[in-house]
């Protein structure tokens, strides 16, 4: 049955498997296991950025094509979702009605990019998708009569999700079940059935044409296969999936800005999470993610203890300031790409493998000895 839902494509590590276990069970209890809106407010962001995560690594990872324009796909779902609910109200209807379009429009978009740019050289393709992403954030942030412009829009949500709804009127394990809590349970279960259809995707034949292409695509169309159709159709699943995100944040926070989802550096940590977790393995978004979002949200109060509790050393103090956490950061980033160059997922899966080799040799030459 397990097999089934993962669809084939196990962890192969016992310790991997254990941490993947620890992530779901954490952000399946979320509200139950921590108090505070900061923990809970950490916990969607991971599941949005493991859903994000997971869709770029399709591309990145699974079909090597390298595209800078992610976070325009990630803003389209944002966009649609607060248009839709600041325009027609805050209603179901509404809401459906901005998911539909929003997924449908970063489709539409991703396949006029990818029919009209995949046939380039790798790198023309990145710089095509960085300016249209580029253009995209400029539209948004000038557009102020539509998109509220740098501002963004604020928007209400179905009464369900608000916060003074009560689904229960008793606490559940101490916790008030309100909207917030409904509505993270929905971010959830939708990063969650959206992972586990990418995990579907890249494991099915589709995914395997997809790796192919990847490895040598002048060998994979020589087999017969249209490279650039398969890769416009990854570029849509992958455009889609981020759509969903930019919904799931959205719907989240009640606020859509260029800053919250169309921002470069929203890119480069998107890239940064592929790397660390792992590419060409979805169960390295998890992780990566996971590390990213933890860090930007509790290095720097860690950094600030550390400054503190080293305030009479004048050299080290200032370099465990809280200003320094985005040094650290980029100091553990690099360890992490020399440590493991095939980033956590792959590390672990091959230390097991290696091991399991180890076992299996001296097991043969035991037996091998006992012949003799």
């Amino acid at each position: 049955m397990l097999a089934r839902i993962l669809s084939g494509d196990r962890p192969r590590s016992p310790i991997l498997t254990a941490t993947l276990l620890v992530i779901l069970f954490a952000l399946a209890f979320a509200p139950f296991l921590f108090s505070g809106a900061q923990p809970l407010n950490v916990a969607a962001k991971i599941c949005v950025f493991i859903l994000l995560v997971a869709s770029y690594d399709l591309l990145l990872g699974y079909t090597g094509i390298v595209s800078f324009a992610h976070t325009m796909f990630f803003g389209i779902g944002g966009y649609g979702a607060a248009i839709a609910l600041s325009r027609l109200g805050p209603s179901w209807s509404a809401l459906a009605l901005g998911i539909l379009i929003a997924i449908a429009v970063a489709g539409a978009l991703a396949l006029v990019i990818g029919l009209f740019s995949l046939r380039v050289r790798a790198i023309f393709f990145a710089m095509i998708t960085l300016a249209v992403a580029t253009a995209f954030l400029v539209l948004a942030s000038q557009l102020s009569g539509f998109t509220g412009g740098e501002d963004g829009l604020n928007y209400s949500v179905p009464e369900v999700l608000r916060p003074s709804f009560r689904l229960f009127e008793q606490p559940i394990v101490g916790t008030a079940v309100n909207g917030r809590v409904v509505t993270y349970y929905i971010v959830f279960l939708a990063a969650l059935a959206g992972f586990l259809l990418l995990l579907r995707v890249v494991n099915s034949p589709f995914g395997s044409v997809l790796q192919a292409i990847r490895e040598n695509e002048f060998r994979a169309e020589a087999l017969g296969y249209p490279v650039v159709v398969y890769r416009s159709i990854a570029s849509v699943v992958s455009a889609m999936m981020a759509a969903l995100a930019g919904v799931l944040l959205a719907l989240w926070l009640r606020y859509t800005g260029p800053d919250t989802t169309l921002s470069f550096s929203i890119m480069i940590d998107v890239l940064l999470m592929v790397v660390i977790g792992g590419m060409g393995t979805l169960y390295g978004a998890a992780i990566g993610a996971t590390l990213m979002i933890i860090a930007e949200n509790y290095l720097p109060a860690l950094m600030g203890k550390l400054g503190a509790a080293a305030a009479g050393i004048p050299l080290v103090s200032s370099f465990l300031s809280a200003d320094r956490w985005l040094l650290w950061l980029g100091i553990l980033f690099i360890l992490s790409v020399y440590f493991f160059p095939t980033g956590i997922v792959g590390k672990l899966r091959t230390h097991w493998q290696e091991r399991r080799n180890g076992t299996a040799k001296k097991r043969n030459g035991a037996r091998t000895g006992e012949a003799v």
